[in-house]
């Protein structure tokens, strides 16, 4: 799918609540109403079965996994909004430290536009950042028949079990250190990703690898991959477009396309620690 196909899809937005703490149900609500849908879309056949998601994270919370942020899409048709897209990054109680926690990733809608799909990410507490494991952690997917919640419970566990490959993946990626240029590089690679071939490129490599923290000033690929990471995402750098005016970048708000390009960015750092290790 293009980037103008998914920037019409998701075109904004409609809730998005993040904190420190466990969400509550009423700040959930809030933000992701179609996390509450009690019927699914009148577009739906009979045979669709309908397991509310909050249905799926109450289960889920019993099992000690508990969301810290949820986000739903925008939609072309208000019908669609209490049953459009959504996504939760939830946390274990066993895999959060000082610096980082890996999550779990619930992404589910209730008119058709998806099914429960889990994917694995880590959260970085020092720059905000929200990563997905790429290929790290098996994608896994629900469909909307049968005992979706043990399902979905059993798959929350599968992809915690994987986790001690992230961690090795991210202390393989804090002990490599990366020349200046293979950090440009990692940037050029990632413009491409997010721009697609063919179309303006606004910003430069060292606009994509300007640090923002103290922190972050380490010269490994793990850090490279989160500023990287946390410029694309969040967008506001400044630039220039074809005809010379000035134009700021633009967040990458859409949820599919925030999970195509964190995907992307964490495969292109596995191959570029697989490509440095040979």
């Amino acid at each position: 799918m293009s980037q103008n196909q998914l920037a019409t899809r998701f075109k904004k937005l409609s809730g998005f609540a993040k904190a420190n703490a466990p969400l509550t149900d009423d700040e959930i609500r809030r933000a992701a109403p179609s996390i509450f849908a009690a019927n699914p879309h009148g577009s739906r056949s009979e045979r669709y079965t309908l397991i509310p998601t909050i249905d799926v994270l109450t289960a889920l919370r019993k099992e000690g996994f508990q969301p810290f942020m949820v986000v739903q899409a925008g939609v072309r048709n208000e019908d669609r909004l209490d049953f459009t897209k959504h996504m939760i990054r939830l946390r274990h109680e066993s895999r959060i430290n000082g610096a980082e926690a890996n999550e779990v990733i619930l992404v589910n809608s209730h008119d058709g536009s998806s099914s429960y799909q889990m994917l694995g990410g880590v959260y970085r507490f020092v720059c905000h950042n929200g990563l997905i494991c790429g290929d790290t952690v098996e994608d896994l997917r629900v469909k909307h028949r049968g005992d979706v919640v043990g399902q979905v419970i059993e798959g929350a566990y599968t992809i915690l079990k994987d986790f001690d490959r992230v961690d090795a993946s991210k202390g393989d990626m804090k002990a490599l250190e990366l020349k200046p240029g293979e950090q440009t590089a990692f940037a050029r690679a990632a413009l491409a990703m997010r721009y697609e071939e063919g179309k303006e490129v606004p910003v430069t490599e060292d606009q994509v690898l300007r640090l923002h923290r103290r922190e972050d000033d380490a010269g490994n690929l793990w850090t490279t991959l989160n500023v990287v990471q946390e410029n694309l995402v969040r967008g506001g750098l400044r630039g220039r477009n074809a005809k010379g005016r000035r134009v700021t970048t633009r967040p990458v708000q859409g949820i599919d396309q925030n999970v195509q390009l964190n995907r992307g960015l964490w495969v292109l750092a596995e191959e570029m620690r697989k490509l440095k290790a040979a």
